[in-house]
């Protein structure tokens, strides 16, 4: 790859676990809204939910996430009880419609849950919620606010899938990001978990942070295989310190230039591949055997605010500060601000700040963006069912590989596709197909 061609793909551009993205939200969409939308959710609806818990005991400098430090654990406590009033108003909205499929637990860091506490919410869940017997449930993890005591509390919740943050074993880029964590510790964690009958494990890991070289990376992949993860999530470290303010502690000149990046990204790609966890998507690794994997090869894959995913549900629920939702009619997104937030819901409402009623354009692009990230592909054939507006837009996809001069993509009369020079640099390809795009004053991270 030349330097150019890095460049010029490698702009910011959103990552596309929405469309439209979370910056063309608005204020439009209201607790009223959302109750409604609830209203019209089927009987025999399938949700997936996911639950945001913002705090953390350290806070990582490289971290995007909306979540806050805290040493004490009284906002944990508090902050619990407005997550089960939320919990109260979107079930009585549902009013028994519904069955839960899914629950995810993210943050911040949800593994800062005391035993008890996790106990009690997946008995709120339980009483609130139809949950399936097989339902898949998920927690991210950190491995250093983990007590030995909260393993069996994961196990009782129900835990079948593990998200383990690593991001690099290389001391001085953990010390540059604030994340100091051995090799040992996240070995430990992983065998404690899989002890207990979790059959997927998932291992976060990130290129682009201060410090990092190609060397370093090496060593950190062949740390990350020796756990022998079923899945590996490979991101680009999103260097946004106008969003941020934290990330303002690392040093810009400590950070990988584009090229570098690129570099880092290709050979840690490289070695997964090798090492048994093979591509899915633009950015994940999955072994054969995995759900994620079989999903990709049976066209099941898609893309959601967790990224990619083999969840199938009908509807996917936000619950907690900054929480953000999926429904058939639109988007919705909780208040951010954790004080606000407690304030909505513990006064008997919904905490909705803002959100997007999808139009059947958007419906169309969205799944075009959607079917370009998850199969590096869009057919003529798949989009009839969009009428003259899909024909149209199959015309434009085929424009754009006729103009493209770089190899990135080709078409014929049927098929519009991402080559494999072209598949790093897929949200660049999937933003042309973004009619927002150039309309907001958002800045993102770096598509590669």
């Amino acid at each position: 790859m030349t330097t150019d061609l890095i460049e010029r793909y490698s702009a910011p551009v959103p990552r596309y676990t929405s469309y439209p993205t979370a910056p063309h939200f608005h204020a439009g969409i209201t607790p009223d809204t959302y109750a409604r939308w609830l209203g019209e959710v089927p009987e025999a609806a399938t949700i997936s939910l996911y639950l945001h818990i913002p705090y953390c005991d350290r806070l990582c400098w490289f971290c995007g996430c909306h979540t806050k430090h805290t040493l004490r654990y009284e906002p944990v406590t508090q902050y619990l009880l407005a997550l089960y009033a939320e919990i109260d108003w979107v079930s009585a909205e549902l009013a028994g419609r519904g069955r839960v499929t899914a629950i995810h637990l993210g943050g911040g860091s949800p593994t800062m849950l005391s035993a008890a506490d996790m106990a009690a919410l997946k008995a709120r869940l339980a009483e609130r919620f139809a949950i399936a017997d097989d339902a898949e449930i998920s927690i991210e993890i950190d491995p250093n606010d983990l007590g030995e005591d909260r393993f069996d509390a994961m196990a009782d919740f129900g835990l079948t899938r593990a998200s383990v943050g690593v991001q690099d074993f290389d001391p001085r880029v953990q010390k540059a990001i604030n994340r100091i964590q051995t090799f040992e510790q996240t070995q430990h964690v992983i065998d404690q978990v899989r002890a207990r009958g979790v059959h997927s494990v998932n291992v976060d890991v990130l290129y682009g942070l201060p410090y990092q070289t190609l060397a370093s990376i090496e060593v950190t992949i062949a740390q990350v295989l020796l756990l022998r993860p079923d899945r590996t999530a490979l991101f680009g470290y999103a260097h946004v310190p106008w969003m941020k303010k934290h990330q303002q502690m690392i040093p810009d000149a400590a950070l990988p230039d584009v090229r570098l990046r690129f570099a880092q990204s290709q050979l840690a790609a490289g070695l997964l591949d090798a090492g048994g966890l093979h591509p899915v998507g633009f950015d994940h690794f999955a072994r054969a055997s995995d759900s994620l994997a079989i999903a990709d090869r049976t066209g099941k894959l898609r893309r959601n605010f967790q990224g990619y995913t083999d969840d199938r549900a009908d509807l996917l629920i936000g619950l907690g500060a900054s929480s953000i939702g999926q429904l058939p009619q639109g988007y919705v997104q909780n208040i951010t601000p954790t004080g606000e937030y407690q304030k909505a819901v513990l006064a008997g409402g919904g905490a909705t700040a803002r959100g997007f009623a999808l139009s059947p354009e958007d419906r169309l692009h969205g799944f075009a963006i959607e079917a370009l990230l998850c199969r590096f592909a869009l057919t003529r054939d798949e989009l009839r069912a969009f009428g003259k507006a899909g024909a149209a837009l199959f015309e434009t996809a085929r424009t754009i590989a006729a103009a493209d001069e770089d190899g990135l993509t080709t078409a014929d009369a049927d098929r519009f596709g991402v080559t494999a020079r072209g598949r790093p640099f897929v949200r660049a390809i999937a933003a042309k197909f973004d009619t927002y795009l150039a309309q907001g004053a958002a800045r993102h991270s770096l598509a590669v």
